[in-house]
């Protein structure tokens, strides 16, 4: 096993007209402590109009930016960024880090930690999703690792999760060369859940780290393509659109994972659009209901 001073790691961000956000979550990373030899930061700044990528430049000269279309959402602009870093060199690891994410001081070193504590235990690699809390302190749960039953809180031990939210995740180089890059066929949301059961799928586990190691406040009420507020040919508009559900790539997804099952989520999302108010009243949220979780808005 790798000592920390001979570890590389590939942080990659995506971002979109986010600049305050952005700058104040590569502040955290650069503060954070670094017991590697090398960590090297791939950010696609996607189309933004705030000047985000021109200060990156500025107060983060070693970032490497990358320019997208300004089309990219948050799967294709992670794709580009990982496609980026892995052709750059050969790095031991890639982090995952959603810019409206900052990382607590030791956050690196626990992440490794766990990496190295699951490779003990499993004798092979894991990928180690960081739990992130909505309010520093405060010990409640936004993002990280999923069960079918809910959230993995953190207990101060390694505990396996079978989904992974994107905001802070560590992939080693053995799983990135067998899995390859975040599919394809996502826009916008279910690529990082979709890695993580992929990995699963191999024959890998997913665990969360045993503290709170990051912050990113969670994004509030139901979803605007299934809220009841909005109204019916909005909630239509959303259910093909990347901000919104994205039928399309959802029924993909499912169909990956749930076999001949994608036709019973496609009827409930469909049910959602047109019955809101209903379909919430008779039926309680699971956690294997993933249109509800939230992503990077853009």
């Amino acid at each position: 096993m790798q000592e920390y001073n001979q570890i590389t790691i590939a942080v990659l961000l995506t971002c979109h007209n986010r600049r305050k956000k952005t700058l104040n979550c590569l502040e955290s990373l650069y503060s954070a402590k670094c017991p590697t030899r090398q960590l090297d930061v791939f950010l696609v700044d996607d189309g933004s109009t705030d000047g985000t990528g021109e200060a990156i430049k500025f107060k983060f000269p070693k970032v490497v930016v990358i320019q997208g279309t300004g089309n990219l959402y948050w799967n294709q602009g992670m794709r580009l960024a990982w496609d980026t870093a892995s052709k750059s060199r050969q790095y031991d690891f890639y982090l995952w880090l959603n810019d409206d994410t900052l990382v607590k001081i030791d956050a690196l070193i626990e992440l490794i930690q766990c990496f190295q504590e699951a490779m003990k235990k499993d004798q092979k690699p894991a990928i180690i999703t960081g739990a992130c809390e909505s309010t520093e302190n405060k010990n409640i749960f936004s993002y990280g690792g999923k069960t079918d039953l809910g959230p993995v809180i953190p207990n101060g031990t390694l505990q396996p999760c079978k989904y992974i939210n994107g905001n802070v995740v560590l992939v080693s180089n053995v799983i990135f060369n067998e899995l390859g890059n975040l599919s394809p066929d996502y826009t916008h949301a279910m690529g990082d859940f979709d890695y993580g059961l992929r990995a699963i799928k191999a024959g890998y586990r997913c665990y969360t780290t045993k503290s709170y190691i990051a912050i990113c406040p969670t994004n509030p009420g139901i979803p605007a393509w299934c809220n009841p507020n909005t109204p019916l040919l909005q909630r239509l508009r959303l259910l093909k659109s990347p901000k919104g559900l994205n039928i399309k790539e959802y029924n993909i997804f499912r169909k990956r994972f749930w076999g001949w099952k994608w036709i019973i989520y496609a009827l409930k999302a469909y049910l959602k659009i047109l019955y809101p108010s209903l379909y919430f009243k008779i039926s309680s949220k699971s956690i294997s209901d993933l249109s509800n979780i939230p992503k990077l808005k853009v």
